[in-house]
């Protein structure tokens, strides 16, 4: 008989997406079972030409849309799955800046994560070849197991 592992660090990493809402349940699950802390991560999305930005903003608009931004998101982190957690010691927020894969493998590493939850839109064809996949970049570089969610609403799913 094979011994499950236990987990002592679980990522979970969102978009606030439905997507990612379908896979929250699977990460808070595992960290909840075997007493894990429940890292969430969400990344940033480089700025496509910051300089025009800086052109065109003052300093004071730049820092006004980067507090906005940062209410915003301890805002969706407290409505999609604070909100859930009634032990929230076990739990900590990572917000980080950059390609999301690189990030994520980053983290894994630093943080010597044990595995990782991630929901997947299971795009084909055109479409995934357009738009990628940041899960399966994830799962061609992680170190660690990487469970994958497809949402569950998804046609032909029940």
């Amino acid at each position: 008989m094979i011994d499950y592992p236990k987990y002592k660090k679980v990522l979970f990493c969102t978009n606030f997406s439905k997507i990612s809402d379908c896979a929250f349940d699977y990460a808070f699950g595992i960290a909840k079972r075997d007493e894990a802390v429940l890292y969430i991560l969400y990344v940033i999305p480089p700025t496509p030409q910051p300089d025009l930005l800086r052109l065109h903003l003052t300093s004071e608009q730049l820092d006004k849309i980067e507090a906005d931004n940062q209410e915003y998101l301890e805002k969706m982190f407290t409505d999609k799955y604070l909100r859930h957690i009634t032990d929230k010691t076990k739990v900590k927020i990572v917000i980080r800046s950059g390609r999301e894969d690189d990030e994520i493998i980053e983290f894994v590493q630093k943080e010597m994560i044990d595995i990782l939850v991630i929901g997947t839109h299971g795009r084909t064809g055109m479409e995934h070849a357009v738009l990628g996949s940041v899960a399966e970049k994830v799962i061609r570089r992680s170190p660690i197991p990487v469970f994958v969610i497809p949402c569950k609403d998804k046609v032909g799913f029940t």
